[in-house]
């Protein structure tokens, strides 16, 4: 699309399946020449006018410490100013059907885009059933829902996400290893895993080089019992710089 603004005379974008639509509402906002009908996005040469824009936190990142206030009894966490898309918020909705407690508060739009605050407190969760159509809004979310699967009552079934196995790692791989050495049964699927009932553990955990495995891990850590580590801890660089230190700070005021 920002290629498209550059470009001679009029780019069609054929979209089969909704994606992440940021880049939609943010030149819509800065009235670019992009016009949206069903399954077309139809871009024409413009440019967007100049604008002062403040970033909403990130959903992505803010899924950990959500998942882990739920878990943590006797929690309660505001998480301040976020991105609220509905098309990334759908970690939201999986956790509220498992009976998470958190409401979203939304405050503002800022370039098309809603900002929210979510308040969080514990809760206890119970097994879901995750695929179909709403994979796509919890695809990088859905390590750290396993986590959340892992301490909940009942199985929990994640299906038709066979686009884990080629992101940093093979996130169904390396999530059903996490949740293995957490001490939590778990039946590896091409698509997908089924996560059972079982006793949480301390444990070593590893990040196998990819961010969201080592930050989910270290949600694990945070919940299990006992003294838990996470190898290869320098790949949450990528996405979270400060997370530990932020994990820290909330778990010292609780």
């Amino acid at each position: 699309m920002l290629a498209a603004l550059q470009a001679t005379g009029i780019t069609v974008i054929v979209e089969p399946a909704p994606s992440r639509d940021h880049t939609y509402r943010m030149l819509s906002a800065l009235d670019a020449p992009v016009h949206r009908s069903a399954e077309r996005l139809v871009v024409e040469a413009g440019e967007p006018r100049p604008f002062e824009f403040e970033v909403p936190g990130d959903p992505s990142s803010a899924a950990f410490f959500v998942v882990a206030a739920t878990l943590i009894a006797g929690s309660e966490l505001i998480v301040d100013s976020i991105g609220a898309n509905p098309l990334r918020l759908g970690f939201v909705d999986v956790l509220r059907r498992m009976g998470a407690s958190i409401d979203v508060h939304i405050n503002e739009a800022r370039l098309g885009e809603p900002v929210a605050n979510l308040s969080v407190s514990s809760a206890p969760l119970r097994g879901t059933e995750i695929g179909g159509a709403e994979i796509a809004g919890v695809i990088d979310e859905l390590p750290v829902l396993g986590v959340a699967a892992a301490f909940a009552g009942g199985p929990t079934l994640i299906r038709d996400a066979a686009e884990l196995r080629a992101k940093e790692s093979d996130r169904i791989a390396t999530t059903a290893a996490l949740l293995t050495t957490l001490g939590v049964p778990v039946d590896e699927r091409s698509d997908g895993l089924m996560i059972g009932d079982g006793e949480s553990r301390s444990a070593a955990f590893a990040s196998h080089g990819d961010h969201r495995i080592g930050m989910a891990a270290a949600v694990a850590a945070a919940v299990a019992p006992g003294r838990s580590t996470v190898s290869g801890w320098d790949a949450t660089e990528v996405s979270y710089p400060g997370f530990l230190d932020d994990l820290e700070t909330l778990q010292s005021t609780a």
